[in-house]
């Protein structure tokens, strides 16, 4: 993470995929203009870094122009395109490429177009390093892109923020800080877990996420990943993990505007875990705490076999079983408890009492946060 100026920015392409991206459309160019002489014009400022390198592995000779336009201010792109620096040689006859650092709302490029309207020129052709479709709203070709990248704001190799970051040789994306508070509750069978998260969803208005009702849905509904999670079932394989976590981006998508989350039945392993972590983290969020539920194994049998009295659950109503799923569970939370203790977010919380005192007792965890 750096900081420039007030705004934090997170690493978002490294100097290997750029340096890949600028010699797939140099190769590109070079292909479709073979012996023709062009004129490369660059946009100051934010393309001399992207026009340097590109130039540089340019193999056949050509010329090197730039004009200097201005269009943002601040992380906004305005309307209003200034024309600061303009062209002072004749190109009429000429085969012209615009290369611009980056091509979001293509104001920019609409003041390019303005310009070159009546230089007569052979033909003009727009290669741009990174284009930001979604923010797109002009007719134009593009002819060359390198890069496609979200809808974000972008600093590093030529591109700035008020002045700062043109010299990083990487490119960093703006961190638009989540204020989420996003949980994994864990806890034994028997330990109420399932109780205290409807609880707790509702006093601090989080989405609670369990993976069982997660993978239920999807197969349910027939969704491409519902279907995918269901032929690994069907030959008795576990679900990869990928899979999973594509089931939760997608649940996380679907409430991109929530406080935060209860994510319920996973993660289950360190690699989970590290998933979880790198999904929160491309939505520029965390996991906050896991919290577990802590019930003595004989308290937990016996919850668990009166509970089978009604549950109509077979595994409800086996000491045996019971027990070993409680083994099953201490031998996956150990690991993870491991994992977020690490990080300072593991909270082991009593889980004995009425169901009041235990939601008093998360909650007071929770607000501690």
């Amino acid at each position: 993470m750096i900081q420039l100026h007030d705004l934090q920015f997170k690493p978002f392409i490294n100097a290997e995929t750029l340096e890949g991206a600028v010699q797939k459309m140099v190769d590109a160019i070079a292909e479709d203009l073979k012996d023709d002489m062009p004129v490369f014009i660059g946009i100051l400022n934010g393309s001399f870094m992207f026009v340097s390198d590109f130039v540089k592995k340019y193999p056949h000779p050509c010329e090197v122009t730039f004009i200097k336009l201005a269009s943002y201010e601040g992380v906004k792109s305005t309307e209003d395109i200034q024309r600061l620096i303009g062209l002072t040689q004749d190109l009429s006859g000429r085969t012209i490429v615009i290369l611009e650092d980056i091509i979001d709302s293509g104001n920019t490029l609409e003041e390019v177009h303005r310009i070159f309207k009546n230089e007569n020129v052979k033909q003009l052709l727009i290669a741009t390093l990174f284009y930001k479709p979604e923010a797109y709203k002009k007719d134009y070709k593009l002819d060359y892109v390198g890069l496609e990248i979200p809808n974000k704001f972008i600093v590093g190799y030529g591109l700035d923020y008020n002045g700062l970051g043109r010299d990083l040789p990487e490119v960093y994306q703006l961190k638009t800080t989540q204020h989420m508070t996003n949980l994994v509750l864990f806890g034994p069978p028997g330990a109420g877990k399932g109780t205290q998260a409807n609880f707790l969803k509702e006093k601090y208005d989080l989405v609670h996420i369990s993976t069982g009702d997660v993978f239920r849905y999807n197969i349910k509904n027939e969704t491409a990943l519902g279907m995918l999670a269901k032929s690994y079932m069907d030959k008795g394989h576990l679900v990869p993990d990928e899979v999973t976590i594509k089931m939760l981006n997608a649940e996380v998508e679907k409430n991109a505007d929530a406080n935060g989350f209860i994510f319920d039945g996973f993660p289950r392993t360190d690699a989970q875990a590290k998933a979880l972590d790198e999904l929160m983290q491309s939505k520029d969020s965390q996991i906050n705490a896991m919290i577990a539920l802590e019930v003595e194994d004989d308290v937990l049998v016996g919850r668990l076999l009166e509970r089978g009295k009604t549950s109509g659950r077979a595994d409800d109503a086996n000491e045996d079983v019971i027990r070993n799923r409680i083994k099953v569970y201490y031998a996956e939370t150990a690991i993870l408890k491991d994992y977020y203790t690490a990080q300072d977010k593991y909270f082991g919380v009593d889980g004995v009492g009425s169901i009041e005192d235990i939601t008093e007792r998360l909650s007071a965890v929770i607000d501690n946060l």
